[in-house]
C-alpha cells in the first residue's frame, strides 16, 4: 500500500517528464516489470526497454505532447488520474496525412504502483476524438492500427 499523495506525486512527476519528453527522467519513475497500456492505439509494453521503445515512438508521432492532470483518486493501491492531453499528430504512423492541427482530448488515466515505483499505466482517451481534431478518418486509423479487427457493422436482425 502506498500514500494517495506519494502516488500522485509519481503520476505528476511522469506527466512533466512527457510533457518535456524526458525520457530518462520519465524511466527512472518506472518500476522494471513497468507495464504501459493505450487501448485506443492497441499497444501494451511490458518492462524497461519496450516502455522505452513506445515510448520514443509516441514522441515522435506527438512531438508538442502535453499533459495535465487536474484530479485524481487513490486507494492505496491504485490511483486514477483525469485532465487533458494536448498533442499534434505528425508523420504518417496512422496511415493519411493529419492536419498539424493541435488535438485537445480528455483523458483518464489509471495507474498501479509497486516498490514506490510507476508498475503500471493505462492510458484512455477517444481515439474517434484525436482523429476527428487531426483531420483523420477514423475508420482509416482503426484499419491500420487494429488490421486483423473486424471493422464492418452486423446489421440488427
Amino acid at each position: 500500500m502506498m500514500d494517495t499523495d506519494r502516488m500522485f506525486a509519481l503520476a505528476q512527476a511522469l506527466a512533466i517528464a512527457k510533457s518535456r519528453q524526458d525520457l530518462p527522467a520519465a524511466m527512472k519513475l518506472f518500476h522494471p516489470d513497468m507495464l504501459l497500456e493505450t487501448p485506443a492505439f492497441g499497444t501494451r509494453a511490458q518492462g524497461l526497454a519496450e516502455n522505452e521503445a513506445v515510448l520514443m515512438r509516441f514522441f515522435t508521432s506527438f512531438p508538442d505532447y502535453d499533459v495535465a492532470l487536474d484530479g485524481h483518486a487513490g486507494n492505496g493501491a491504485a490511483l486514477i488520474c483525469w485532465g487533458t492531453a494536448r498533442m499534434t499528430i505528425t508523420g504518417d504512423r496512422f496511415g493519411a496525412p493529419p492536419n498539424g492541427r493541435r488535438a485537445e482530448l480528455p483523458v483518464v488515466i489509471q495507474f498501479a504502483f509497486k516498490d514506490g515505483l510507476i508498475a503500471g499505466e493505462r492510458f484512455i482517451f477517444d481515439l474517434s476524438e484525436l482523429c476527428a481534431q487531426s483531420g483523420l478518418s477514423t475508420d482509416a486509423v482503426r484499419e491500420r492500427l487494429f488490421p486483423h479487427a473486424r471493422t464492418t457493422p452486423v446489421a440488427a436482425q
